[in-house]
């Protein structure tokens, strides 16, 4: 992680265990085979959005009922990327998932009390203000340890067996990507227990309460809009699912291209962070800029996500969700060349794509590294739903809020829903 984020969230205090961000070997996994394997994961993610979405959102067809929207999203979130992170069944014990998303809180709110203390005092702060901190980890661990110890056994008895190691068929989840990992990095304290928990509940500070966002944003915009755009929607989930042969994956998700642009133009609208690429100038003589303005050591510099993503030289009725705007672009692209335009040239106006232009995800060597796994996830999550609930339509959509530099959606908005019937339109 940069410096500058770990010193944003003051990572010395606010982690029981800094080495898991100064050592950030899982980092390596999921820029690598998580994006690998997200393909080969649809089929599990499908399954835990099926089970947790009927459960939250309710299977009532006759009636609408009201649901927060954050809330319920953010339980089907956790559910599902934990399918991913430690499978089942643990990804859907409760007490987890409560002391992870508790975790995700703590961390912000925490850090943002210890910034305003003197650096010299805040070693004696910390130890008051993380106290939640260390009782959710302790939680997180207490539930997952068996889990770890035990696999750690199994892993230990494959490798000791071939006949054994043959036989039966490993997890292929985040958890035993990292017991494996650790194994060939070869230091003991990538293998123990608590460390391999500890980057478990790391993945969901990071993951879920940012995908949570995401997906509540894009329901609250699709509630407000027009019944027009919900039917073009379905009609392209139906229509490409009949080409895959009514099955989901990866090739299919990405085909959905109106549905990729619904999740690009609500992050382009509602853009949790406004200031992208945060840095600070490390050089003790500090650095130049080419027009001449000396920035010294200390400067904090970024980039002004916000105003681009609402400059309209760059995005045309800036302020307006548009939920088909990237999805046109592509299209253009397409029209102008007699459709001989490249993969290249249509995936830069993809939701996991970034540019100086389109910064959700950052940007650069330091972009986020799941995000074509997070991309994946939320398509195939906010596929489901449309395809299976009906919106009573909102007038006007619940307004954003504040906290600090970033925004996140209004967390007791709600809306009401109900169990489409089958051929419903």
């Amino acid at each position: 992680m940069h410096e500058q984020t770990r010193d944003s969230l003051q990572l010395d205090y606010t982690i029981v265990d800094p080495r898991l961000d100064r050592m950030p070997v899982h980092v390596n996994l999921i820029s690598g085979l998580l994006t690998r394997e997200t393909g080969n994961l649809v089929p599990y993610l499908l399954d835990e959005i099926q089970h947790s979405v009927d459960s939250l959102w309710g299977t009532d067809a006759e009636t609408f009922k009201a649901i927060c929207v954050y809330d319920v999203m953010r339980r089907i979130i956790g559910q599902a990327t934990n399918r991913v992170f430690v499978g089942l069944p643990l990804c859907r014990d409760p007490a987890l998932l409560d002391a992870g998303m508790a975790f995700a809180q703590d961390v912000p709110i925490s850090s943002t009390l210890l910034r305003f203390i003197w650096k010299p005092f805040r070693p004696l702060a910390a130890f008051f203000l993380t106290l939640p901190n260390r009782i959710h980890t302790e939680q997180f661990y207490r539930i997952l340890r068996p889990e770890i110890q035990r696999r750690l056994k199994e892993f230990e008895a494959r490798r000791a067996d071939v006949e054994t190691k043959a036989a039966e068929k490993e997890p292929n989840d985040f958890l035993q990507w990292s017991i494996k990992q650790a194994y060939t990095l070869g230091d003991p304290y990538h293998s123990k227990v608590d460390t391999l928990a500890g980057r478990i509940l790391l993945l969901n500070f990071a993951s879920i309460h940012t995908s949570s966002f995401a997906i509540t944003h894009a329901v609250l915009d699709l509630a407000s809009s027009k019944q027009e755009y919900i039917d073009e929607l379905r009609d392209e989930i139906t229509s490409v699912l009949a080409e895959h042969g009514g099955e989901w994956n990866k090739r299919a998700l990405a085909a959905m291209m109106k549905l990729d642009s619904v999740m690009r133009e609500s992050q382009r609208v509602n853009s949790f962070v406004t200031a992208a690429t945060i840095r600070a100038v490390e050089n003790p003589k500090g650095v130049t800029t080419p027009s001449g303005v000396h920035l010294p050591k200390g400067t904090i510099v970024c980039a002004p996500s916000y105003p681009v993503f609402h400059d309209p030289n760059i995005y045309p009725e800036p302020h307006v969700f548009k939920p088909f705007r990237f999805a046109e672009k592509r299209a253009a692209t397409a029209t102008e060349d007699g459709g001989s335009s490249s993969y290249i040239q249509r995936a830069r106006q993809a939701f996991a794509t970034t540019s100086p232009e389109y910064t959700a995800f950052g940007h650069g060597r330091h972009a986020c590294p799941g995000r074509f796994f997070a991309a994946s996830e939320l398509k195939l999550m906010l596929a489901y739903i449309l395809l299976n609930y009906d919106f009573e339509f909102q007038e006007k959509r619940p307004e954003n809020v504040w906290f600090g530099m970033n925004r996140i959606p209004p967390m007791k908005a709600t809306i009401r829903v109900k169990r489409r019937t089958k051929g419903g339109r």
